[in-house]
């Protein structure tokens, strides 16, 4: 796989954790009591009208602000104020639904020190109000640098079968993907590896509510997944390739059966962003680019914060050469994430991909920023430097004419930096033979642009001596000069 296909189309997510709100968790409500008379919370305590109907005011609060998408931190601590006093309205009793609320609406404005706060408080008071658990491990897991999945499944499967006794679909769908991220063969009391128990828990949360989106979208990538493995490819990757470069074709019975599955949900619910971008990834193995541009296209258009769908539609219109249309999918990556290296380097090529002879100046100067932006934000990432030494040396350095030895000299550099930063890293291999084969062809065109401009110089001292001595015999003859 050459280099350029490889930092440009990396982007395609098998599926991430989600915290919180924005589709993910949802408001929890106490329920009616057996007679129907009242209002209960999770422990079976009776709410008071007081505490019931500000908790009513919260609900429709979150409502109306998800309509209007107009959360401000403001909104967000006047609907979080909502819940705190009808918790408050139930005196020594823990109102654990109403406290959890207050957490959501924390997660609105990304209020994320705050969220997990509120979350940690119905713990403390709630050990078993599983909705919370899962919240706070899924807060630990991000702060772990999503390196700790051992503790992660722990807290889950507490939550999830201990806690919740299976009927909270949300944690079962979230052990489902911890397991196929963490991915081990070892054999335990829940299945014999963890794709085999990733199956049982999505299966469990559909058996619970058959039309629980997540868990539709969570079967399609085990689907996708198990195609992969079955490949042998690392199953439970969290990017593909685009370009098929070195990699066996998956299995195309398991495709099927993610496919199927995609049908399913989008007739169910045919706005659910997500499940669309999973059909985009499986259109992505079955070698139909043309349905994964489509499908990477409706899951931006129906959420647009949705950003593993903007690189996805960016990713394939790369391939295609659709380099404008990456560039707008970018930035409205770099919107959601203003800080993501493959954003800021897939813009960087986008850029590049437009470069003409009437935005030389501009749109070199333009990749050159965001390729800038990228190696702060990972300067231990190789791709930077290839990249910069491909623009550096393809365009730089024709650009500067005679004066083009400074550029490619510091295109040698990059590419040097390459290598060492590539190291025997298996994915680099090709690259790194070629930034090798063009550090040698850098020397090479110094040299012979030496050799010339030495050459040059020597003939025109030797002209404008001849020049001299025809002027000196012609002053010496007397004749016209």
């Amino acid at each position: 796989m050459n280099m350029r296909k490889l930092v440009a189309f990396a982007a395609i997510l098998a599926g991430s954790l989600a915290v919180g709100c924005g589709g993910s968790s949802a408001v929890t409500n106490p329920a009616k009591d057996a007679s129907g008379k009242g209002i209960t919370d999770s422990k079976g305590n009776t709410v008071s009208v007081e505490a019931a109907n500000k908790f009513k005011s919260g609900l429709q609060a979150i409502a109306q602000h998800d309509k209007a998408n107009d959360w401000t931190e403001a909104t967000c601590q006047s609907t979080a104020d909502i819940f705190l006093t009808a918790a408050k309205e139930q005196g020594d009793k823990t109102f654990s639904e109403a406290l959890y609320n207050v957490g959501l609406a924390y997660q609105r404005c990304k209020k994320d020190a705050d969220a997990k706060k509120a979350f940690e408080e119905v713990l403390q008071k709630d050990p078993k109000f599983h909705p919370a658990r899962v919240q706070v491990a899924l807060y630990n897991f991000a702060a772990s640098g999503e390196k700790d999945i051992d503790r992660a499944i722990s807290e889950m499967r507490q939550a999830a079968v201990v806690d919740a006794q299976y009927k909270n679909v949300e944690a079962l769908v979230h052990l489902a993907l911890l397991y196929m991220r963490r991915g081990n063969s070892v054999a335990d009391n829940d299945g014999p590896n963890d794709f085999q128990r990733a199956k049982r828990y999505i299966q469990s949360a559909l058996a619970v509510d058959d039309a629980f989106m997540p868990a539709f979208n969570q079967l399609a990538i085990y689907y996708l997944e198990t195609a992969k493995q079955k490949a042998g490819r690392s199953a439970g990757k969290r990017t593909a390739s685009l370009s098929g470069a070195k990699e066996k074709k998956v299995e195309t019975q398991a495709l099927e059966l993610a496919h199927l599955v995609c049908s399913q949900a989008i007739r169910k619910n045919p706005k659910y962003a997500p499940i669309f971008n999973t059909f985009g990834m499986i259109y992505v193995e079955l070698g139909n680019l043309n349905n994964a541009v489509n499908s990477f296209n409706a899951a931006r258009n129906l959420d647009p914060s949705f950003f593993e769908a903007q690189m996805n539609y960016a990713a394939v219109n790369m391939q295609f050469r659709g380099f404008k249309q990456a560039e707008d999918a970018y930035r409205g990556a770099l919107k959601i994430r203003p800080n993501d290296y493959d954003a800021h380097l897939g813009l960087a090529l986008s850029l590049r991909g437009q470069i003409d002879d009437s935005n030389f100046d501009k749109m070199v100067s333009a990749a050159g920023s965001e390729l800038e932006a990228a190696k702060k934000i990972a300067p231990e990432r190789a791709e930077t430097y290839y990249n910069e030494a491909i623009l550096t040396q393809e365009y730089k350095a024709k650009a500067g004419g005679k004066e083009a030895e400074p550029f490619l000299l510091q295109a040698k550099t990059l590419f040097g930096q390459f290598v060492q930063k590539a190291g025997s890293a298996a994915e680099f291999s090709d690259a790194a033979k070629r930034a090798k084969e063009r550090i040698e062809e850098i020397d090479q065109i110094i040299a012979f642009n030496r050799q010339t401009a030495e050459e040059q110089k020597k003939a025109e001292a030797e002209a404008k001596q001849l020049a001299a001595e025809q002027e000196a015999a012609a002053a010496a003859t007397g004749e016209p000069q």
